[in-house]
């Protein structure tokens, strides 16, 4: 990857990442329901996503992804009964908004990742950035392994950090809260939130 070509991908993953979309959504409630660090493993299963997505447009797997279309809807709509089912725990979940470790809706990680995981594999904006535009300003089949790497490292780092940006504004904005009935109408509000996103995703199902 040439220095232009490296850019060119941390700005087209920026404006990816920071435009409003499940992820953004997601992360947000997430983080307002249960805290930054909480929000930390939905990130990481973001991401995951993203480089799955990536690793495919470098090894020329976009015809299997086609192929895949049923794969790719089924996983689009369990993603998002999986998001409404965890925003229903956050709308019913005791508010403890001064607490650093968040509600009892955020005890497993590994639900939280998956959660992110889903939401990306099931993304329409995630697929047709990858497969369809990435390929027009970046050669995929010319990239050498540091390249491939260094691809997965920008990716990675810009998702990320815009993601745990959302995250942290929001968390500041929960700590406002300190009252039980305030902590139950955010948590409330972020479990709204939460399913909105999961029942957007699993109503796209005309889309590619």
């Amino acid at each position: 990857m040439t220095l232009s070509s490296t850019i060119g991908l941390a700005i087209a993953m920026f404006v990816l990442a920071a435009s409003p979309g499940p992820g953004v959504f997601a992360t947000i409630s997430r983080s307002l329901a249960s805290g930054f660090w909480r929000s930390l493993a939905l990130i990481a299963g973001i991401v995951v996503g993203d480089i799955l997505f990536l690793l495919m447009a470098i090894f020329g797997l976009a015809v299997i992804a086609r192929v895949l279309g049923d794969f790719f809807l089924f996983v689009r709509v369990g993603g998002g009964l999986y998001l409404i089912w965890l925003g229903w725990r956050m709308w019913r979940s005791d508010p403890q908004i001064g607490g650093i470790n968040g509600g009892r809706d955020g005890r497993s990680g590994w639900q939280n990742f998956l959660g992110g995981l889903l939401l990306t594999l099931g993304n329409p904006k995630v697929i047709l950035f990858y497969i369809g535009f990435l390929p027009t300003f970046m050669d995929l089949t010319k990239l050498a392994p540091f390249d491939v790497v260094l691809a997965a490292l920008v990716v990675s780092s810009v998702l990320a950090s815009v993601l745990a940006t959302y995250s942290f504004l929001a968390d500041r904005t929960r700590r406002l809260f300190s009252g039980p009935v305030a902590g139950r109408r955010l948590n409330r509000a972020a479990g709204t939130v939460m399913m909105g996103t999961g029942a957007v995703l699993a109503s796209r199902i005309a889309e590619t």
